[in-house]
């Protein structure tokens, strides 16, 4: 084998190595967003005015939207919100906006950034389309927690 030959072998064994390698990376990213959205989250002490989920996908740019709620389970009036990134988000942490206490339940809730008139700003409100809830087949994308 000539050099040149050694050469474009060795250069081709590691073009095809950084490819497989990238194939990997790339095929880990696409399986975690074939896995959809989602909100990962425990029950917390909220007593320093902050809730947090520990992992959130995200299949756009939106919010992590904090909303009150019971036994009913249906989303009540909102409570924080903390914005969201395109895919993996981990530990996300929304300031509450006024006080929850010890026991009471909390809906973590996934919402979208569209709708609005102003990208980056949340525009929600309770029933309305800015910045509304997703619902990938019509169900909501959520993790109900209690305060501690």
């Amino acid at each position: 084998m000539t050099f040149k030959a050694k050469a474009t072998a060795k250069a081709t064994g590691v073009i095809t190595a950084m490819m497989l390698s990238a194939g990997f990376v790339f095929g880990g990213a696409g399986a975690a967003n074939a896995m959809g959205p989602m909100v990962e989250a425990m029950d917390q002490d909220v007593s320093a005015g902050v809730v947090t989920a520990s992992k959130i996908m995200a299949g756009e740019n939106g919010w992590l939207v904090v909303h009150r709620t019971n036994s009913d389970m249906k989303p009540g009036p909102v409570v924080g919100y903390a914005p969201l990134k395109k895919g993996e988000n981990t530990d996300v942490s929304a300031i509450l906006q006024e006080p929850v206490k010890s026991g009471e339940m909390l809906m973590l809730m996934v919402h979208s950034e569209a709708g609005g008139m102003k990208t980056g700003v949340f525009e929600y409100t309770l029933g309305a389309k800015e910045d509304g809830p997703i619902k990938p087949d019509g169900k909501l994308v959520m993790k109900v927690v209690s305060a501690q």
